[in-house]
């Protein structure tokens, strides 16, 4: 899609999802928005010369024929999300009205939208940024309060502040560093005090790290939690994910080994989303299957931010040692079958009857889990993998302009590292971009966004 076509075109979408409802909404964005919708637009005022914010109602008419009552909402540029002049056609949610009027739109001058172009244009008019761009999508997507909350706050540009920020400060340097290039033949010339650049490089780069370390939790919170539930052949694994899910998800028995593959699945804690995964029990087997689903359940012990490790009361055998967990990741060790053996439990531990769904000790540690975990989700943090790997890069190029400075380069050797840095976190928001990026991200939209 070229700028041109963006820039000229006048697109139009149904923007409410697929599907008959009580209400569909119709959006048309471009130049010539308002006088295609007048032209098929009948009400006591003409929408071409009604104020921007306005509502109006009417009925869609061509030739004399009447397709649907309709509220019209005109919103003139550059005060739209678009940035252009937009109307937006609230219409009764019948299929055949909605795939009409866009007939009728298209044959009167508009074009169907393509996936993301709306918000697209909001990014090419400069109404936001890519990074706030990728929010709206994310938002869209959003399936608890912990997600919708992080897409919020990155949609009102708490990340994009930062990176603009930082970027200004880098470039300024890069600028008192290529000046001096202009006045080679007097090296006694400094603009660009080293000093003053160390002490930015140890600022930025501090911010950089905290930013790069909060993928770990934006990711949770975006991707879901996970927890891996863990422990030798019947002891409870399956009924405990049956127990916290309220539903009979897998196949309970009393036969050992009934698990012998992963399975997940998920809920919500803390307003969180979290992904649960049952593991076949872990023993020493010469069972060749067996011990393909043995290897799972430590894949999925490796990929777990909490590992559930359940211990049989009645004859407790720890499966993990110390050594399988990073420093990362939390276990939480938990006696099972309480109902069978009681009488020695410690108020330290963690004990719980999953067949009998006694299992509130366990949903309260999880709970505390879970909010630590997500305990700086109101902070600027980043949840996009290309945020991630565009921070790497910027971080990794201010450590060679340390390093630069520590071994006194050339001026024009630290500002190539700076270049590289402000084109990294330039890629963030959109600063510095190329059109295959930008079609990337925004394939990712539905049509109507």
């Amino acid at each position: 899609m070229s700028t041109i076509l963006i820039q000229e075109d006048t697109i139009c979408a149904v923007s409410t999802p697929t599907g008959v409802g009580g209400i569909a909404v119709i959006r048309v964005s471009g130049k010539q928005a308002i006088g295609i919708v007048d032209s098929l637009f009948a009400g006591r005022h003409r929408l071409s010369e009604s104020a921007s914010h306005s509502a109006h109602y009417g009925s869609m008419v061509r030739g004399g024929k009447t397709l649907d009552e309709v509220i019209c909402t005109v919103f003139r540029a550059p005060h739209s999300f678009t940035g252009e002049d937009t109307v937006e056609i609230a219409c009764h949610g019948s299929l055949y009205i909605q795939q009409e009027l866009l007939r009728w739109l298209t044959d009167s001058g508009a074009r169907m939208a393509n996936r993301g172009e709306f918000t697209q244009r909001a990014f090419m008019n400069g109404r936001m940024d890519l990074a706030q761009a990728e929010a709206v999508a994310d938002l869209i997507a959003a399936q608890t309060e912990a997600e919708k909350d992080l897409a919020l706050s990155q949609l009102r540009g708490g990340i994009s502040v930062k990176i603009s920020e930082l970027r200004e400060q880098l470039l300024t340097f890069t600028a008192l560093l290529e000046l001096e290039l202009d006045f080679a033949d007097h090296e006694e010339l400094e603009f660009a005090d080293r000093t003053d650049l160390q002490a930015l490089l140890q600022r930025a780069r501090t911010m950089l790290r905290e930013l790069i370390e909060s993928f770990r939790t934006g990711n949770a919170i975006k991707q879901g939690i996970q927890v891996a539930i863990v422990g030798a052949p019947n002891a409870g694994k399956s009924t405990l994910l049956n127990a916290l899910l309220g539903d009979e998800r897998a196949i309970v028995s009393d036969i050992r080994g009934t698990t012998r593959d992963t399975i997940e699945d998920t809920l919500t804690i803390a307003g969180v989303l979290v992904r649960l995964t049952d593991t076949a029990g872990i023993q020493t087997t010469d069972d060749t299957i067996e011990q393909m689903g043995i290897e799972r359940s430590r894949q999925a012990i490796r990929k777990a931010h909490i590992v559930i490790e359940l211990l049989d009361i009645t004859d407790p055998q720890p499966v993990l040692e110390d050594s399988e967990l990073t420093d990362s990741q939390t276990r939480v060790r938990v006696y099972n079958k309480v109902d069978l053996q009681s009488g020695n439990e410690s108020a330290e531990e963690i004990y719980i009857s999953a067949k009998h769904k006694q299992i509130a000790p366990l949903v309260s540690r999880l709970e505390q889990e879970v909010i630590r975990l997500t305990e700086h989700a109101d902070n600027a943090m980043i949840s996009n993998i290309r945020h991630y790997e565009a921070l790497c890069r910027a971080e990794q190029a201010l450590q060679r302009v340390e390093e630069g400075l520590q071994q006194e380069l050339s001026g024009e050797l630290l500002a190539l590292d700076l270049h590289d840095a402000l084109d990294a976190l330039g890629e963030i928001t959109g600063q510095v971009s190329s059109q295959e990026v930008l079609n990337t991200i925004f394939e990712r939209f539905c049509i109507g966004k």
